[in-house]
């Protein structure tokens, strides 16, 4: 199933419709501030399975985990330093993706995450509205791995077609710029991937956060 974000009511009935599909254990591609995500319920282990399934992704790639507001950071991961609190309530909603420990407390399976876990806040409304509703979700980008990132909704359509049980047309991506991949599970904060927050916005939180390495 298709709804288009841009009526209103087909928005609303969509957001129902990917909510019961999530429940459900199904995927759903939903519009992001980046590129289009896929989405499953972070808690169904068969869920994000058929996510990694889906893109073709093995368990060593574990998504990454979308969540509604700041606040939810602390119910997902532990020992969040000082620095990286105030860089996200100055930088969420955006495209920064945070790598922390994950809290001992949760019982999810993820894939080989190492006891960490990936978290960002969307800036994206219609994303937001989702994840108000269904809590954190197991969201990766909505393609074929080895292939770009859908930047519209025919785009994922063309490459997951029925392996996603409802689609949210958001119209093209604002960006399609990826979200920076920070982590900050070691001594050294380092960026794993550049993308929306650049090293020098970060470096006005932590001056000793290094970049990602350059591919030769």
């Amino acid at each position: 199933m298709k709804f288009d974000c841009a009526v209103p009511e087909e928005f609303d009935k969509g957001l129902k419709a990917a909510k019961t599909a999530l429940d459900s254990g199904n995927l759903v591609v939903l519009p992001t501030d980046t590129v289009y995500g896929l989405a499953a319920d972070a808690f169904s282990p068969h869920a994000v399975q058929s996510l990694l399934d889906a893109k073709g992704r093995s368990r060593q790639m574990p998504p990454p985990v979308l969540v509604g507001a700041p606040t939810t950071l602390d119910a997902l991961a532990a020992e969040v330093p000082s620095w990286l609190r105030a860089a996200v309530d100055e930088l969420w909603p955006g495209p920064l993706t945070v790598i922390l420990k994950q809290q001992s407390s949760l019982t999810w399976d993820l894939g080989e995450t190492h006891n960490t876990v990936a978290v960002r806040m969307p800036d994206d409304e219609r994303a937001l509205a989702l994840l108000k509703q269904t809590g954190p979700l197991a969201v990766s980008s909505a393609n074929i791995t080895s292939q770009p990132a859908a930047q519209t909704i025919e785009e994922a359509e063309e490459m997951l077609g029925a392996k996603v049980a409802v689609y949210l047309d958001g119209g093209p991506s604002a960006s399609g710029v990826p979200s920076t991949i920070l982590d900050a599970t070691g001594s050294t904060p380092r960026i794993l991937r550049a993308g929306g927050v650049t090293l020098e916005m970060l470096h006005a939180y932590n001056n000793t956060i290094e970049p990602a390495d350059e591919v030769s």
